[in-house]
């Protein structure tokens, strides 16, 4: 994805720096380069089935938590 952009008639450099610049910002390329720039090790099989154990078991503590509110008025 290459990011143009062209000079404007009577634009100063520091006005075309500042638009370039901007448009980088909007869009996302710093954002995925630094995303990328370091290694990010999986989760292990049984990290996987720690974190699957504690949802469920959050979940259910939503749901009774839920039942034993006080009712709606």
């Amino acid at each position: 994805m290459a990011l143009q952009v062209t000079k404007k008639d009577k634009e100063t450099s520091q006005n075309l720096v500042h638009r370039f610049t901007k448009v980088v910002r909007q869009s996302g390329v710093l954002l995925q380069l630094r995303g990328h720039q370091f290694h990010k090790r999986s989760k292990s099989a049984l990290a996987k089935k720690r974190g699957a154990l504690r949802r469920v078991e959050l979940r259910l503590e939503k749901r009774k938590a839920e039942k034993l509110a006080k009712p709606k008025a």
